[in-house]
Parts: structure tokens; C-alpha cells; sequence
């Protein structure tokens, strides 16, 4: 049976990685320079797919440097947090469990890791550590990256996706000052920080009253131009032994506003209903397949907001501009110009809406057809 091309939900590998050239270069340049580097960018648009392919670039021709990749999504405390950060940067040390062990108890001068070994210590490898020594000795591990690397004679990249996540915290302003006061003075250690949440990132990175202000390079993730997602699309049809006219395949893009993860995904619905090639009648019912495969997620995302809220999307549906101004707020009733504002921050931090040179748009092409279809019985314009 032949796999699809098109991949969405997971790391994209290099065959269904496209046209991010500029990027990995650019990312690929600082990592290696020691250029400590943030990526923004909404969700879903391959942030994450872009830093695994760097980081298999450089294992594969620099040796010299040892990756770290540490996703921080499932971490609930700041303990968590702690002992995955040295569990990682130790495990990215060396490939020997005897090493592993060593190098902790030479390194933590203060800290007594406890550390407890699986039926495959290669792989099940775990350390903690008292939680009120923790509390008091939390910089030794924060340094650990940097230990390590001068006594290995090698350099470390360290990639924390879902950065945000520390914020929700309870002393995560205390952490967030540690961290910045002890990896500035790294000399070896290279740290590269990136989440889904582009509103809290924003805030963390580019608020100058923030400890992370000016840390290192802003990478803005641009979406990918739709004429390269029509030529990967036309030629991965081509490669798996199937056709799709240029008409179709510019389509895909079109209407999901070069959203890396719904174009992957639309593109794929049409080559699943595709038997020799694909015209617009498989781009309507797959439209209609992925509109309808998302509809859960949107309903609850519905669910959770107020109606103020909705009325604020519905006003930006209809392409308002001036949200704050008397005649917007008492069409959509929007309440005081203070409720508009409370409830765009809210609207934003939950990547529902962005901010654009002309007003708002909404940050999910999906959502915006399903929200339009379901408020104003707006037809897809396919």
C-alpha cells in the first residue's frame, strides 16, 4: 500500500519537510555559533518539525556538538521540570549508562542525585533529587549544561519546546531570573526555546521588563509561500503515482491561508480520494471531511469561551476593523471598550485570533470556515 506524502500530527520527516530553507539555515547558523535562539510562531505551523531537522543535520556532521531535546509539555512542577532538564542533558552526554552515573555524582557538589536504572539503562534512565535540597541548590542543576560540557570538551544545544508552560508555575518568576542569571554566562552551551503558545511567548521574549528580554535571536516562523506548497503538493502526487491539476493543488493552500498543518492535512484527505487524479470534486469532499474532523475541537473551544467572546469572533468574521468603536461594540454587543480589550488579550492568549496591520484575523483557517458556516451559513468559497 503506498503512504501518503503528506504529513500532519506528527514531526514531519525530510521527504514531507518543505521549503524551509532560509529558515534552517538561519537556525541552524546560530545554534552553531553559539547564538541563543526564540522561535514564535502560532501554532501548527512546524516549528517543532523545524528544529528536529536541524538538529539531525548538525548530529549527523558535528560531532563536536551533542543535542538536547527537551519537550516540556506533559511537566506540571517546577521539580519535574528540574530533574528531566538534568536527566536529558546527562543521557545527551554520553551513550554509556557507567558514564551517565559517574559524571553525575562528579558534577553535583551540593545536590545527592538519586539515581534509579530500568530493565535497559540505556534508555531507562531516571534522577531525582530531594525537594528542599532542590528548592535551596536549584542553580547546580540549571549549570549542569555547562559543567558538562567543559568537562567533556564538547559544546551542547539545548531545545525546550512548550517553553511556555513553565510560566504556569507558582514561583515561575523566580525560576524564570534563575535561569536567565545562570545560562547568560554559559560560553558552551547553546539554548534554543520555542512553544505553541505565541502570545505568552511574545510576552516572555519581548517584554523589556521581562528577565528573558533580549536573551538571544527572535526567529518570527513566516508561513510558507502558497506557490511552493503548490509545487510540493503537485509533485508529491507525482511521486506516489498519482496526478492532481494545478488548479486543485493551488486551491489546498488558498483556502487553509498556508497553514502548514491544514495544508499537510487537506492535501492529504484529497490524495486519499484520489484514484488516478484529483480534480474539485475531491477538494470539496475533503474540505467538507476535514472541517467535519476537527468539528469536536472547535465545539469545545466554542463551549469554553463567553458570549462576549463569540460576538468579538463574530465581528471579525465580518472583518471589523475597529472593534473599540460605539457602532462595532453596540452591533455585536461587545460591552465597554475595557470588555473589548479584556477579551481580545483572552481571545489571543488562547490562539484564537491574531493581530494583523489591518485588524484581527483568526489564527485557525479551519476554525474560520467551520465558525462561519455554523454563525452565518456562510458557504466554503472553494
Amino acid at each position: 500500500m503506498t503512504i501518503s506524502p503528506f504529513v500532519y500530527g506528527k514531526i514531519v520527516d525530510n521527504q514531507s519537510f518543505t521549503n524551509r530553507e532560509q529558515e534552517v539555515a538561519k537556525l541552524q547558523s546560530n545554534l552553531l555559533q553559539g547564538i541563543h535562539t526564540m522561535i514564535i510562531s502560532p501554532r501548527r505551523w512546524g516549528k517543532s518539525s523545524l528544529v528536529e531537522k536541524v538538529l539531525a543535520t548538525i548530529n549527523l556532521k558535528h560531532k563536536q556538538h551533542k543535542t538536547v531535546l527537551i519537550d516540556l509539555f506533559t511537566v506540571g512542577t517546577e521539580k519535574d521540570f528540574l530533574e528531566l532538564f538534568a536527566r536529558e542533558v546527562l543521557k545527551a552526554s554520553s551513550g554509556k549508562w557507567e558514564e551517565r552515573i559517574r559524571l553525575a555524582k562528579d558534577l553535583f557538589k551540593t545536590l545527592v542525585p538519586k539515581i534509579s536504572l530500568g530493565a535497559d539503562p540505556f534508555t531507562e534512565f531516571s534522577i531525582s533529587f530531594d525537594i528542599e535540597e532542590l528548592k535551596k541548590n536549584s542553580d547546580e542543576i540549571l549549570n549542569l549544561p555547562e559543567k558538562l560540557a567543559l568537562k567533556k570538551g564538547i559544546k551542547l544545544i539545548i531545545c525546550l519546546d512548550e517553553f511556555q508552560n513553565l510560566a504556569y508555575f507558582p514561583e515561575y518568576e523566580l525560576l524564570e531570573k534563575k535561569m536567565r542569571a545562570v545560562w547568560q554566562r554559559h560560553k558552551h552551551v547553546t539554548y534554543c526555546l520555542y512553544g505553541s503558545k505565541r502570545h505568552m511567548m511574545e510576552t516572555i521574549f519581548n517584554d523589556s521588563s521581562k528577565p528573558f528580554y533580549k536573551f538571544g535571536d527572535i526567529m518570527v516562523l513566516p508561513k510558507i509561500e502558497k506557490q511552493k506548497w503548490t509545487d510540493f503538493i503537485m509533485e508529491s502526487f507525482e511521486r506516489t503515482g498519482k496526478k492532481i491539476d494545478p488548479e486543485t493543488a493551488d486551491r489546498i493552500p488558498k483556502i487553509m491561508k498556508n497553514h502548514s498543518w491544514y495544508v499537510q492535512q487537506l492535501a492529504h484527505y484529497v490524495w486519499n480520494l484520489t484514484k488516478t487524479k484529483a480534480t474539485k470534486v475531491e477538494f470539496i469532499r475533503a474540505l467538507a471531511e476535514v472541517v467535519t474532523a476537527n468539528t469536536p475541537l472547535f465545539q469545545n473551544e466554542i463551549e469554553s469561551l463567553s458570549n462576549t467572546q463569540v460576538n468579538i469572533l463574530k465581528a471579525v468574521a465580518k472583518n471589523e476593523t475597529q472593534l473599540t468603536s460605539s457602532q462595532v461594540m453596540t452591533t455585536y454587543e461587545l460591552g465597554t471598550p475595557n470588555n473589548v480589550i479584556k477579551n481580545k488579550k483572552t481571545l489571543a492568549d488562547k490562539d484564537l485570533i491574531l493581530e494583523t496591520e489591518n485588524g484581527y484575523e483568526f489564527a485557525d483557517p479551519v476554525f474560520e470556515l467551520w465558525f462561519r458556516k455554523q454563525y452565518f451559513n456562510t458557504e466554503f468559497a472553494v
